[in-house]
């Protein structure tokens, strides 16, 4: 069937559809690398990015186009993971800005809409590079803007859009020259020409399946508020409120969950615009339901009874993990009573690192980094346990740092600064030398000559055979890269890691941090110190054990 215009509903099962495409070929992203590392999960960020969006709104009984659009746009916001899902996000952002003020859209909309989510994408990079997804959607909404008309069907617009964002995502090597190095494309634009395909496909009628994602709540907003304590089973009880007018520009959350607080346990209270959503475990569901509708009309409830399906089920009540919905709920820790003027918040895996980084002064430690990439939300989530007027938040990693700053503009309790420290040798060499005496921009300004004085070694194993930089490499051998660049390779980590110290250790370097992976046995730990001492005896040691995965080893040269 020819499809004239596009409303909210269509709009939502493409959305879908794409979503679940890339879920059959996100694997395939994956391994798209530019580097013969490891650390391929452009295609994971992108599934958990849109699939963010599309729980949002997989329930939501709309047929206006620019709803449909924003309540998307907010899902893959907070979703958002690493530099591919961020970028993925902002598109979607900007697409929802073009359908502003329309319900339906034909092919010229469409096309200026995809316009509005190009430059909002390109405007998320500080330093846009060609050759990759940004490329691919800019090159396809340019043909479209050229072609499209008022005849064109929805159809045929998705189909001339598709085939040149197919063709552009080909001539991605061409463009950026470490692709053509590598023999591959452009993981991110691989990734978004999935989730197009799956889009032309059911503006067709033709779906990947019939229930594309799953349909639990995500909840969304700027503020998450959550009361832990012990109570008997009762009813878990989820509503999504609509406000009265009287309420749309007045409301504040907190005075909801202060109403609610002595009814129930595990509440979590999420308001976006005029729409609130509140799930609560409470005995006495009725009372939650008039408190409610003291500032609304629901939209959708949902009430279900734990202690029968404890009961049922036979499985004990769990203080923590998914509550008896089947849906876990986030709950932070209760806030710090008094208010500080800065609060540490840092990026790192491994048992070890994370251990480190808290001895340092860190006040909250994301838990993610390489091939791990935490999303918008996992931020605020933190932010969230924090009470501070300035929060500092160290990525240290390149591909996290979108995922921070989005972080930094949505939250408003305290004012997050981003310092972009792309390693986690940057961020601990940043932690040893902060002085939190004066005001945050002095902070920064005085740690900045101590991050960029800092030269990253890396040693991890290849996922292919390549050859790379001048560098004949085979699948699992060991790489050292210094500062972004492979500059030596091994059968084994040590060998590698010595290579790379020939490198990383100049005559104005004099402190060296080894930080060790859960690969890395004592043995050799001391084998590598002994060496350090023999050949580089200008520099003082500190070896601290990171238990993290990817990385046998972690150097920072000062």
């Amino acid at each position: 069937m020819q499809i004239k215009k596009i409303d909210g509903a269509l709009f939502k099962a493409m959305v879908a559809n794409g979503a679940e495409n890339l879920k059959l070929h996100y694997k395939e992203v994956d391994a798209l690398n530019v580097f013969p590392v490891p650390d391929g999960d452009t295609g994971t960020n992108m599934k958990l990015t849109i699939d963010g969006g599309v729980n949002e709104i997989y329930a939501l009984n709309e047929t206006n186009l620019h709803e449909v659009a924003k309540k998307l746009s907010r899902g893959m916001l907070m979703g958002a993971r690493g530099n591919s899902g961020v970028i993925l996000s902002q598109l979607f952002r900007g697409l929802s800005k073009g359908f502003e003020g329309f319900a339906k859209a034909d092919a010229i909309h469409l096309a200026r809409a995809f316009d509005a989510g190009v430059k909002q994408a390109y405007k998320a990079v500080m330093k846009p590079v060609e050759g990759t997804i940004l490329t691919v959607v800019r090159e396809a909404t340019e043909k479209l803007l050229a072609i499209s008309s008022s005849r064109m069907t929805i159809n045929e617009f998705f189909s001339e859009f598709l085939a040149e964002a197919k063709a552009s995502l080909e001539r991605t090597p061409e463009l950026l020259p470490v692709l053509k190095e590598a023999g591959v494309i452009d993981s991110g634009g691989a990734g978004l020409v999935y989730i197009l395909e799956g889009m032309a496909e059911a503006v067709e009628g033709r779906f990947v399946s019939e229930r594309p994602v799953k349909t639990a709540m995500h909840t969304v907003g700027t503020r998450f508020v959550s009361k832990v304590e012990n109570v008997e089973f009762g009813y878990c009880t989820e509503f999504i409120l609509q406000l009265s007018p009287e309420y749309k520009d007045e409301f504040e959350e907190e005075m909801l969950t202060k109403m609610l607080t002595p009814l129930g346990d595990s509440i979590v209270t999420v308001v976006d615009e005029d729409i609130v959503k509140v799930h609560i475990h409470t005995l006495k569901p009725g009372d939650i339901l008039n408190v409610g509708q003291k500032f609304g009309e629901y939209v959708h409830l949902k009430i279900e009874n734990m202690t029968i399906q404890h009961n049922e089920s036979q499985v004990a009540h769990a203080e923590e993990g998914p509550c008896e919905c089947g849906e876990e709920h986030y709950q932070p820790p209760r806030r710090p009573e008094i208010r500080k003027k800065y609060a540490i918040v840092v990026v790192a895996a491994g048992k070890g690192l994370i251990n480190a980084f808290k001895e340092m002064g860190a006040d909250f430690v994301v838990n993610g980094g390489q091939s791990m990439n935490p999303s918008t939300e996992d931020f605020i989530r933190g932010y969230d346990t924090l009470n501070a007027e300035h929060i500092l938040v160290f990525p240290n990693n390149g591909n996290v740092i979108l995922a921070a700053s989005q972080s930094a503009k949505i939250y408003s309790e305290s004012k997050v600064h981003v310092v972009e420290t792309k390693s986690i040798a940057q961020g601990f060499a940043a932690l040893t030398m902060l002085d939190l005496n004066g005001e945050p921009e002095e902070v920064i300004a005085d740690i900045m000559p101590v991050i960029e004085n800092v030269t990253t070694g890396l040693v991890t194993y290849s996922v292919r055979d390549t050859e790379f930089n001048g560098f004949k490499i085979k699948k699992n051998d060991y790489i050292g890269i210094c500062d972004n660049k492979i500059v030596a390779t091994g059968k084994k980590a040590l060998d590698a890691v010595k290579g790379l110290l020939k490198e990383a250790v100049t005559d104005t370097k004099e402190i060296i941090t080894v930080i060790y992976g859960a690969d890395v046995g004592q043995r050799e730990i001391n084998e590598l110190v002994k060496y350090i001492e023999r050949n580089y005896d200008q520099l003082e040691i500190d070896v601290i054990e990171g238990n993290q995965e990817v990385y046998s080893y972690i150097l920072a040269v000062e």
